[in-house]
């Protein structure tokens, strides 16, 4: 198997063989039930530490573009294989010279509020939400002065609506690096925050009579930005793989189809290629777009962060992201990635809106990212969530034992815990936080009634070691008490 490495830098060794073998086996170069190399062999064939083959086909196994045969190797998977649809693929969209001279010349240019009273006593497990106190304010201050400093006149004008071409250039090479996102720094639109992409993406595909596709269980807020009058949304349910892609009539049409496939919300399952490929097969077929939502995936704990859909399907996917999970909900800094033929529309759109996000907290964190502060930030951040997502776990099952069940637990700063007897009620859920602990039911976030009862997101991103061992003995004398009753 030839497999070129280059010393490239933001492409690390391991991605660059799992990007050329992926490649492979989506052309169909390498055929279902074909047997991959041994690591072994491959490794010293290039000339690498055999983990970097290791890495690169752990990746793939968790993708699904492959399966290990205990005893005899590793083959590629069935339903791997992706037709060619003509243009798009793995190449980047070409720039057009107005684009280009744009650039240059804007280059030329160039903690969660207030707490209530007696909230510091109730332990909060709300998701999303990360370690507010480990963000780097002396460093994120000094580069915001020395913006302030810096930065020409011109420049603190009214802006362009799609964003800063300083950060939007930065975006386009770590999220290729990260996430192995396809674009150009032209197909960036830097958003207030992940909810206002979301709202843009719907008021360019969804007209009367629209059909939505979505994950069910999903964020009650995806439902209000697509529910618009006229639309009709079509809950897809999920299982441990994400969206259950085997339950979407064949006949199906959507104008737009939303998923979270690196880490679904809440449930925390990971889209196996199979599935992404019958939602790519689909979004051509109806001429609609898929809508990744890509909320918190660098922090996966076992193995390197899954790639994004929109890598596979450029022309069909507009990719959204955040910084709120990565750094501080505050900020209100997201993003999107739009095919091509969508970038003018969305940038009207954007400036519609609200003209532009703040130029300045563009510029720091453009310089942010450009000192390796992100990456580095990013790299700290897991193993502490590593760490409280254990202590999480372990408390679960000091307290609670077999009757608890914990899923979506291998990435981002939630999970999911299943419990046995258990119905969330809204009065039940009143009284646990009497006792002092916040919880959040799954069924909140259902469009099916009655579905998924028992089950709770537990967040911990923001949420200390002792004090996770302490909600978790809260919550099971609140339970103790309700059956008692």
């Amino acid at each position: 198997m030839w497999v070129a490495i280059e010393l490239v830098e933001g492409r690390t060794i391991i991605r660059q063989v799992y990007e050329q073998i992926r490649a492979r086996i989506v052309n169909g170069e390498l055929a279902e039930g074909e047997r991959l190399p041994s690591t072994r062999l491959l490794a010293k064939a290039l000339g690498v530490s055999r983990n970097v083959v290791l890495e690169a086909y752990e990746l793939l196994r968790a993708e699904g573009f492959t399966e290990s045969r205990q005893g005899a190797g590793t083959y590629v998977a069935g339903g791997t294989y992706l037709e060619k649809a003509g243009a798009g693929g793995e190449d980047a969209p070409a720039e057009g010279e107005l684009e280009l001279e744009l650039a240059r010349r804007e280059l030329a240019e160039a903690g969660q509020g207030a707490w209530p009273d007696g909230a510091e006593a109730i332990v909060d497990f709300r998701s999303g939400v990360p370690a507010l106190d480990r963000f780097p304010r002396k460093l994120w201050g000094r580069l915001y002065e020395q913006v302030c400093a810096e930065t020409r006149p011109e420049a603190l004008g009214y802006d362009r609506p799609e964003g800063r071409y300083e950060l939007r250039s930065e975006l386009a090479r770590y999220l290729r690096a990260a996430r192995g996102v396809v674009c150009r720094p032209e197909q960036v639109v830097v958003t207030s925050g992940a909810t206002q992409a979301l709202t843009i993406a719907a008021k360019l595909l969804l007209a009367p009579g629209a059909r939505v596709l979505l994950e069910d269980p999903m964020i009650r807020e995806v439902y209000e930005i697509f529910g618009q009058p006229g639309t009709e949304l079509v809950p897809v349910p999920v299982d441990e793989d994400g969206m259950n892609t085997s339950l979407i009539d064949p006949s199906e049409r959507p104008a737009l189809i939303y998923v979270t496939p690196s880490h679904q919300f809440p449930t925390g399952g990971v889209l196996p290629i199979r599935r992404r490929i019958d939602l790519v097969r689909l979004a051509r077929a109806s001429g609609g777009y898929i809508v990744e939502d890509d909320y918190d995936s660098e922090f996966r704990f076992e193995g390197p962060p899954i790639s994004s859909l929109q890598g596979l399907e450029p022309d069909s996917v507009i990719y959204v992201g955040t910084f709120s999970k990565l750094l501080l909900p505050s900020l209100r800094l997201g993003y999107m990635i739009l095919p091509p033929s969508l970038v003018e529309r969305a940038r009207e759109a954007k400036r519609l809106s609200d003209l532009h996000v703040p130029s300045l907290e563009q510029l720091a964190m453009a310089r942010f990212m450009r000192g390796g502060h992100l990456e580095r930030h990013v790299a700290a951040a897991r193993k502490l969530y590593r760490a409280r997502r254990d202590a999480l776990v372990a408390a679960l099952a000091a307290e609670f034992g077999d009757r608890a069940k914990v899923r979506g637990h291998l990435a981002g700063i939630h999970l999911v815990a299943a419990f046995e007897g258990i119905r969330f009620t809204d009065d039940l859920v009143a009284s646990i936080q009497e006792r002092g602990v916040r919880v959040y039911p799954v069924r909140a976030h259902a469009l099916s009634v009655g579905e998924r009862e028992n089950e709770l997101i537990l967040g911990y991103g923001n949420v200390a070691e002792e004090r996770i061992r302490e909600g978790i003995a809260r919550l099971r004398a609140a339970l103790d008490a309700s059956e008692s009753r």
